[in-house]
């Protein structure tokens, strides 16, 4: 498959599961609006780092035995629902603040390493990550394809993943929809955490096909 042809299968596939709510998404959309526009990108940075594991594994062929091998599946199952419940419990724990207009566009506590960290672990730790990456991969690898090619595909699937979070970062933290979302913020830390939870537990819960 030409390259170029590769990039446009590969930009249609990956656009729709991007957009597709899951724990990236939520993830987001909750350090978004509770630490502001900045943390967000570095949360949307860390997802797309994560990637960089799916892509790598699948460049080598190890995404088909990860898939096909019910421990494996299981044990990354229960390691990303795990983590995704832990995160979910920390928002379900969110308390009411005393803010004003002034703080509810400067948060007083971030980091941009934990924010990035948080956000690698959650896509690195997805247990649909394996299949999905046998399918879109089985489209457009092949055995005789140069490894520039590979990491050209892996590179352009990242930024895919970015640019979409971006947005919705974008989005989220505009002055007037950011406003209005922080007056309530522990009301939707807590929605968003216990979204998580039940991600997490679905997660956990599905059996491998």
């Amino acid at each position: 498959m030409e390259l170029i042809q590769g990039l446009l299968l590969i930009s249609s596939i990956h656009l729709l599961a991007a957009a597709s709510p899951g724990p990236d998404f939520v993830l987001v959309s909750q350090q978004t609006l509770s630490n502001g526009k900045r943390a967000g990108l570095m949360c949307s940075i860390g997802i797309a780092l994560g990637l960089s594991i799916h892509i790598t594994y699948s460049a080598f062929g190890l995404a088909t035995v990860i898939a096909n091998s019910s421990n494996a599946l299981w044990a990354i199952k229960i390691l990303g629902g795990g983590y995704l419940i832990y995160l979910g419990i920390k928002g379900l724990k969110a308390r009411p603040t005393n803010t004003n207009e002034a703080s509810l566009t400067a948060p007083t506590h971030y980091s941009a390493k934990k924010s990035i960290g948080v956000g690698f672990l959650c896509n690195a730790l997805n247990p649909k990550a394996p299949i999905y990456f046998v399918s879109l991969f089985t489209v457009v690898l092949s055995p005789d394809m140069p490894t520039y090619q590979i990491a050209i595909y892996g590179a352009w699937i990242m930024m895919i993943q970015f640019a979409w979070f971006s947005l919705l970062v974008g989005i989220l933290s505009r002055p007037s929809i950011n406003l209005r979302f922080k007056q309530y913020g522990h009301w939707i830390d807590r929605v968003l955490g216990g979204a998580m939870v039940v991600l997490g537990i679905k997660v956990i819960a599905t059996r491998s096909s």
